[in-house]
């Protein structure tokens, strides 16, 4: 199998470490580079879009999973496919758009891995309709520490520890995922401003059972009455009646055509991202959204996968890379939301892909994120002075509104807070004790934790 000795990082672009990259090609691959991974274990690793430090492992073997991505079977009446794990969501969107399906979920990059995404259990804009990527399989194949190919299916302990586990029970070969029926390629937006956050909030309550997906873009640089500021932006997939007027649209409708921008260049400056030009693209952002509009038609890739279009995105925060943080609160618990937005404003934390979204009923995954409540993202440049110590107050106001943050972002988080805010884990640590007792399956991000 090829490999090579490389230095690793997340999608952020911090704490590298070095490790043996494993790149299987076959199911008995996967098995013996799990066979062989030595004593510092192994974690597979999809397309790299963990912004922490889930999918390294210093010292020990990272497995890329993405030479495994073949998709196997499609059924185009019941509206399933069965794929490697190593497929991206890309891959099956060209795949199956076609033929009038979409995936049921995805976040804000089509570059994930069907693995990846049931190992962070993602969720997308939809969450507060369609719950996370987990509950949209039916079954996976898992390969376990004791080099065994077990077909796990819903409803039992391994498929929710698996669910949102970070790649620690195993790795996935297959999955077998349900549908999301489309009649074309293109959504239906609708935009409009909200004047701060109490009134991003009130929209979003009002009106969100309205919408399949919604998402706000929040203005964390914006202080006093303008706390909060947004666009709040929601959609569904547009049907065939309204392509009436669009010749091309109407000859091809299920058209998938994602546009691409040069790449971000290697090597940018230092402070590119910081609370000057932040500020002014946010002041820009703002003014130039739509006060109201309805029925705007958006390609798929534009209005999920705006960055995807410019390659390497994450090289314009500089060689010092940044730090994403997501984290939930329940609903009743808004007070808490309203003093985090406002210390964010006041710390001048220069972040531009800031996004506030409701989350719908928790999903089973003993790891899994989402639990129904307020979720905010909001991306940081590492170099920040005093980041660190500012994360961790944060940390402790999110767990005292009984709250989580989110594994597949985090790159920092202490240990001692994990148990408060995912209370599953015990159960999580006793069956991977029982199924992996010399931990084969590790990461930084299981060591740092203690997971």
């Amino acid at each position: 199998m090829p490999a090579d000795t490389v230095s690793v990082t997340g999608w952020g672009r911090t704490a590298p470490t070095t490790a043996r990259l494993i790149r299987p090609r076959s199911y008995e691959e996967a098995a013996a580079a799990v066979r062989e991974c030595g004593a510092r274990g192994g974690i597979p690793r999809g397309l790299g879009r963990a912004y922490g430090d889930a999918a390294q492992n210093a010292g020990g073997a990272v497995f890329d999973m993405t030479g495994l991505d073949r998709v196997h079977a499609i059924d185009a009446d019941g509206g399933t496919v069965l794929c490697d794990a190593g497929v991206s969501l890309h891959r099956l969107m060209e795949v199956l758009l076609p033929l009038g399906w979409f995936v049921p979920v995805t976040p804000g990059t089509r570059y994930v891995t069907v693995g990846g995404a049931i190992g962070a259990d993602i969720h997308g804009k939809n969450h507060h309709v369609s719950g996370s990527f987990a509950r949209h399989v039916l079954s996976f194949e898992l390969l376990t520490a004791d080099g065994e190919i077990r077909t796990v299916s819903r409803g039992t302990p391994l498929f929710d520890a698996t669910a949102g586990g970070m790649g620690l029970t195993g790795v996935i070969l297959t999955a077998t995922v349900r549908l999301q029926p489309v009649a074309t390629s293109l959504m239906s937006v609708d935009t409009e401003r909200a004047t701060d956050l109490d009134d991003l909030m009130a929209r979003l309550t009002a009106t969100d059972h309205r919408y399949r997906y919604s998402v706000a873009w929040i203005d964390l640089l914006a202080r006093g009455a303008s706390m909060g500021r947004s666009v709040l932006t929601r959609g569904d997939h547009a049907p065939l009646e309204v392509l009436a007027d669009r010749t091309r649209a109407r000859r091809a409708p299920l058209e998938f055509r994602p546009g691409s921008l040069p790449a971000a260049p290697a090597w940018l400056p230092e402070g590119l991202l910081g609370r000057t030009t932040v500020g002014l693209f946010n002041e820009l952002w703002y003014r130039k959204a739509p006060r109201e509009r309805s029925g705007e038609l958006q390609r798929i890739s534009t209005f999920f996968h705006p960055l995807d279009g410019v390659p390497h995105w994450n090289r314009v925060y500089g060689r010092g890379g940044f730090v994403q943080y997501q984290f939930v609160v329940g609903y009743g618990q808004e007070d808490a939301l309203r003093r985090i937005v406002h210390r964010i404003s006041q710390r001048r934390c220069p972040s531009f892909l800031a996004v506030l979204k409701r989350f719908g009923e928790g999903d089973p995954g003993w790891l899994s994120f989402p639990m129904s409540g307020w979720t905010l993202a909001l991306d940081i440049p590492a170099n920040l002075p005093g980041l660190d110590g500012f994360l961790d107050e944060l940390d402790e106001e999110v767990t005292a509104a009984a709250g989580r943050v989110y594994l597949a972002k985090d790159s920092r988080l202490r240990p001692e807070l994990l148990s408060e805010m995912y209370p599953r884990l015990g159960d999580f640590r006793a069956l991977r004790e029982e199924l992996d007792p010399r931990s084969v399956f590790t990461s930084d991000l299981s060591r740092r934790l203690g997971l």
